[in-house]
């Protein structure tokens, strides 16, 4: 028999409407609840370290839809219906996503659940609290919508986790405790259902509105001393630790320390101190705090924090066992992600779990757990503002404590067992994410990319760009050479798959058929065995996923809360990335890579070819109907077509270039860029007039930059013959060049009086050209993988040569994602615009954002000096 006191609590919830106590939900509640609330609620039921807190139920957003449809015609026919928007067309998708989630936002919640959010607001000790969706699906036709309203929820279908959800497409909000800012990341929560990227997932999977139960689990939050992810399999686990809340490990900017242990013994067989340079926390001003704000910040970590493992061996032992415990009580196999506050309430910070996921593939059966009567003071509370008053965060008995109260350690206090390591090789990280999949090597020169099978990891020496058709439905790539600029690298972030690049020795110590984990965020592959003894199929932990064809979102829960001046641009080659940048604060394409974008188009012959064999009209409608998605999806804003720069070593499959006879000695300083231009004319003339039946179109916001100009009469011959074909004739047309070769640093003025109309920095070109190094050199990668202070100072010379003259200046390549410092310095110098790849879009729009406030307020400190001294000291 239920205890008295949660009976009570139930009749409780029952009557304030749609809401659950987070520590009495029952398994046959998971229909209300979703799939991250029943897990943490079982967890917490059994006396494992997780925040209590309340879910609103899933009942509650058709609810409050329903109301919302009566007066909103766009939201009449939810949830029943797929809005009636095509999916297929970004710019549509986009407004009527933006519509919805405008309408959602705006409107009032009920009274009920409004006030409850207030005495949440009014009670709570926690100085935030974080809103998480928990997700649920049910079979076509037994939505929970269908529901009464009544307790009668034997007659539901019992629906199961959506298991190829991609991993936090819905985002989780974290505001004030404010009554009103709270009210909002309710119905941000709530609207995450309706972003462009979430309908389009929808529709591809076939998946009706009606079938989709989302709650809301609401917890008080502190901010983070330490955060990181547990993943256990089998015997083995592995934990990675980081400082702050777990931001930067998420966005990929830190490599988070690792620790392997054996989970039958508890020993650490193995650790890893990470590189951590920054770290997020909480951003809680009271005086200013609005509805809006973002809520977390981005801090700079001191050099002992980045030299000390995050984890002191107190908390590491908590850790170990808790995966014990788990491993006898729940699941074998299992992934979860935990948090180590500082809470008001205790002196000693306090471990939490903050998301349990099972084995990928299993569905938790709570109905099998034997759960004992909580003993937790929440269990006998009637108010739930009182839930978070009366929080005491229970600790995990019989744990070991530590000699030491502090709680980073130096890597000294932990001790390797190399042998038992479970790393194959490091190499450098050059695209994020985590992914377990069969390896497909290539190695000599038989090097048949369409033999590779769709979801393989590919593993080869290098990798050029003429491969990239054969790339797409790769799960990751692995190369023994190269840096983090290198081709692999940039092909891999373009498609928004996981790399690694310089990993020694690889295609000798694997083979095809070896099923693999790559952690292109840490640079390491595992061997994890045979496909007999680990299914491909499995993914192991929360952040790794199952490559899908066309289906390859980021998670983003970026909110646009602070404008920024300074432009902030994204590169593309792919017409399927424009799904990604759906709702991204870009202001344009600051870098369309043409010649990757070509390939698909070329049928594997040079454009030389083409003209040759009279076929050339044909390749400019194929070429102008590729740009043409770009310039419509983006809109007026700019879309800056960098034209071809052909290097003879990168794209071998290509025949028909007659200008290459035999192989160039140093390709990267041969034939390429405009110099090719004047050679093979007739190539360039065909872009050309691709480029002017866009603008015929109707699109006015196509834009040319010349790659890779030597001289200023190279860039008179490009531009006499831009003029001949009609496009200087369009008002809205630019002429760019890429400012990549150091001769522009003397010779900017001369391109100016030229006809230069702006320029873009090309750091990976320029770094290396500085420095005299290869970038496609793994042994160079500590030269030319940072930003080195001579090509800080060039760019800095180029941006004021560049004001100077009158001209707009960009930016392009990896130097300002490997140095973010280098973002405050652009801003200072007066950039124009940045351009990044897709994935540092979020990240370098917060960069911009905290540069440009920064300057902002210097430059007021300043002002305000100077009026004092005026008052005191002259007379006026």
């Amino acid at each position: 028999m239920m205890p008295k006191s949660r009976s009570n609590n139930r009749i409780r919830r029952r009557f304030v409407d749609n809401l659950y106590s987070l520590d009495l939900i029952q398994p046959s509640e998971y229909p209300f609840v979703g799939n991250e609330a029943l897990n943490l609620s079982q967890l917490l039921q059994r006396d494992y370290p997780v925040v209590p807190g309340f879910v609103v139920s899933a009942k509650a957003l058709w609810e409050f839809i329903a109301i919302l449809g009566e007066s909103e015609p766009l939201l009449a026919d939810l949830p029943s219906s797929y809005l009636y928007v095509d999916v297929d067309n970004p710019r549509q998708l986009q407004q009527v996503a933006q519509q919805i989630r405008h309408k959602i936002q705006g409107a009032t919640l009920a009274s009920v659940l409004a006030s409850t959010l207030s005495e949440i607001a009014e009670t709570t000790l926690a100085p935030a609290t974080i809103f998480h969706p928990s997700l649920s699906m049910t079979s076509p036709g037994s939505g929970i919508e269908e529901d009464t309203g009544k307790t009668e929820v034997g007659r539901l279908e019992q629906p199961q986790i959506f298991s190829t959800l991609p991993d936090k497409i819905l985002g989780s909000y974290i505001c004030p405790r404010q009554p009103l800012a709270m009210e909002l990341s309710l119905k941000q929560v709530w609207a995450e259902l309706f972003r462009a990227r979430s309908q389009f997932y929808w529709q591809r999977h076939s998946i009706g509105l009606q079938q989709l139960n989302l709650a809301v689990l609401i917890q008080p939050m502190w901010d983070a001393i330490a955060s990181g992810t547990l993943q256990i399999n089998q015997a083995e686990g592995y934990i990675q630790a980081t400082w702050g809340l777990g931001t930067a490990w998420a966005k990929g900017e830190v490599v988070p320390d690792y620790y392997q242990i054996e989970i039958e013994t508890g020993i650490v067989l193995a650790s890893r101190l990470g590189r951590k340079t920054r770290a997020y926390g909480l951003c809680l001003e009271a005086d200013s705090l609005s509805l809006t704000q973002n809520t977390v910040q981005a801090y700079l970590l001191s050099e002992e924090q980045q030299k000390q493992y995050t984890l002191k061996d107190k908390y590491l032992q908590q850790l170990i066992t808790i995966s014990q415990r788990l491993v006898a009580d729940i699941s074998p196999s299992f992934s979860l992600e935990w948090t180590l506050w500082q809470t008001s309430e205790n002196s000693e910070p306090q471990l939490q779990i903050t998301k349990f996921s099972p084995e990928t593939g299993q569905k938790w059966d709570a109905s099998q757990l034997r759960l004992e009567p909580s003993h937790h003071s929440v269990g006998s509370t009637t108010s739930y503002g009182k839930l978070f008053t009366s929080l005491q965060v229970g600790s995990l008995p019989n744990v070991p404590k530590a000699s030491s109260d502090s709680i980073g350690s130096n890597s000294s206090e932990h001790t390797v067992n190399p042998s038992m390591t479970p790393m194959l090789v490091r190499g450098l990280p050059a695209a994020p994410g985590r992914v377990t999949a069969t390896a497909h090597v290539i190695s000599g020169e038989g090097k048949n990319v369409s033999a590779i099978l769709s979801g393989r990891i590919l593993v080869a020496q290098s990798v050029s760009p003429d491969w990239l058709p054969g790339l797409k439905h790769v799960a990751a790539i692995i190369t023994e050479q190269g840096g983090i600029t290198s081709h692999a690298g940039i092909i891999a972030r373009e498609l928004g798959i996981p790399c690694v690049v310089g990993a020694a020795g690889i295609t000798q110590i694997l083979e095809t058929g070896e099923s693999i984990l790559v952690d292109g965020g840490q640079g390491e592959v595992y061997r994890l065995g045979t496909k007999q003894g680990f299914p491909v199929e499995k993914l192991h932990g929360s952040g790794l996923r199952k490559r899908k064809a066309k289906v390859n979102f980021q998670a983003s829960n970026f909110q646009n809360t602070f404008p920024i001046a300074t432009q902030l641009l994204v590169n593309l080659s792919q017409p399927d990335s424009l799904e990604k940048i759906v709702g991204l604060p870009v202001d344009g394409v600051g870098l369309l890579r043409s010649e990757l974008m070509m390939l698909e188009i070329l049928n594997n012959l040079h454009p030389s070819q083409w003209h040759r064999q009279g076929h050339e009209r044909e390749l400019v409608e194929r070429l102008a109907q590729l740009i043409v998605q770009f310039t419509v999806t983006l809109a007026p804003r700019p879309v800056f077509y960098r034209s071809t720069d052909w290097r003879s070593h990168e794209f071998p499959s290509l025949s028909g270039d007659h200008l290459v006879t035999e192989a160039e000695v140093n390709p990267m300083l041969g034939l390429r860029g405009t110099r090719r231009y004047l050679s093979d004319p007739a190539s360039f003339d065909l872009e050309l007039a691709a480029l002017q039946e866009v603008y015929a179109y109707g699109c006015r916001n196509l834009r040319l930059i010349l790659p890779f100009v030597r001289t200023v009469e190279e860039f008179t011959f490009c531009r006499r013959r831009v003029e001949q074909v009609g496009l200087t004739d369009n008002p809205d047309f630019q002429l760019w060049i890429m400012a990549e070769v150091p001769s522009v640093l003397f010779l900017l003025p001369d391109y100016v009086k030229a006809g230069v109309q702006g320029i873009s920095i090309g750091t990976n070109d320029l770094t290396q050209l500085l420095l005299g190094a290869d970038r496609e050199q793994r042994q160079l990668e500590t030269l030319v993988g940072g930003c080195h202070p001579v090509v800080k100072q060039a760019i800095q010379q180029l941006i004021e040569m560049a004001k100077e003259a009158g001209i707009p200046c960009s930016i392009c390549g990896q130097a300002t994602v490997q140095d973010p410092e280098l973002i405050d310095l652009l801003v200072q110098w007066g950039i124009t615009s940045i351009s990044v790849d897709v994935k540092d879009v979020e990240a370098t729009y917060q960069a911009i954002t905290r540069a440009e406030q920064r300057l902002l307020l210097e430059a007021a400190r300043n002002k305000s000096k100077g009026l004092g001294g005026k008052g005191k000291g002259e007379n006026i």
